[in-house]
């Protein structure tokens, strides 16, 4: 298959799995999409008339294979909103291309959404953060060795999106007021985004703080650029799980993330909830 071929054919399945879905959830129009990480999948929950997709039952669509990750597409209404969110994403580091594992992205932009909210869990680069703590996103370095929109142009995208606001400063402000509004502590910073499996080495979160990384994890970037390049606007939170290694002396385990992400899961759930309920209606 040719380069231009590959790039059709991107656009061609994501026309597929959107068709598939639009048959499952009816009249829905969703404003909003949710990519649900670590610790936060269960809130497809809340949503109300909600409707349930396996992500094995949608044409074209990854399978995800990381604990925490149920791997099910909902839609319905949350907080009065129609939205539709990913419980669990691929990675890349389980051996699929950037088109590949951001093709849920252009899945969601069909469907009509006009923000993307996206989270993850992280380690901690920012002595000053801690683990438990809320990181709104308000930028990133992509540190993957690759870019998603790179090829022939897939019909509809921008062939140089503009990077400067990735993380829309508007949205980015409703979170901010919200945590204000509701209690909830939120640090605020820049996330790195890592090929991984693997952990980073001591060196490695040295030179992450070095260069303004805040927080590190191995996926939301590529997202993030798939989205800008539809024109669809981007807000994330990160839920900073453990300090990067050399920061303290514990070894690093995903049993710990998975931990965190309980505790903290109530207030990163209500934290979302009320920003959905927030910026719904003006979109």
């Amino acid at each position: 298959m040719s380069a231009a071929d590959g790039a059709a054919d991107l656009a061609v399945r994501a026309r597929a799995a959107a068709a598939a879905i639009r048959d499952r959830v009816g009249d829905l129009h969703p404003a909003v999409g949710l990519v649900l990480g670590s610790g936060l999948g269960s809130l497809g929950d809340a949503f109300e008339d909600a409707v349930r997709v396996p992500y094995e039952e949608l044409p074209h669509w990854l399978p995800v294979g990381v604990e925490g990750h149920s791997g099910t597409l909902v839609a319905g209404l949350l907080e009065g909103v129609p939205t539709v969110a990913l419980q669990g994403r691929s990675h890349l580091y389980e051996g699929h291309g950037a088109g590949e594992a951001t093709l849920p992205v252009r899945v969601l932009a069909a469907l009509g959404i006009k923000a993307l909210f996206v989270s993850n869990a992280a380690g901690t680069v920012n002595r000053g953060f801690r683990p438990g703590d809320l990181m709104l996103i308000s930028d990133h370095l992509n540190l993957m060795g690759m870019n998603p929109l790179v090829g022939p142009v897939v019909v509809g995208d921008e062939r140089f999106p503009d990077m400067s606001d990735a993380y829309d400063a508007d949205l980015r402000r409703v979170v901010r007021e919200t945590a204000l509004d509701e209690g909830i502590p939120l640090k605020e910073g820049v996330y790195a985004g890592l090929l991984g499996p693997s952990y980073e080495t001591p060196a490695e979160v040295r030179m992450l703080a070095r260069l303004g990384a805040d927080a590190v994890g191995m996926s939301t970037v590529l997202e993030v650029i798939t989205a800008r390049a539809i024109g669809v606007r981007c807000f994330g939170v990160s839920c900073l799980t453990n300090y990067g290694a050399g920061i303290r002396a514990e070894p690093l385990s995903h049993r710990d993330v998975m931990e965190t992400t309980e505790r903290v899961g109530g207030r990163f759930r209500a934290l979302v909830r009320s920003v959905i309920g927030r910026i719904g209606p003006a979109l």
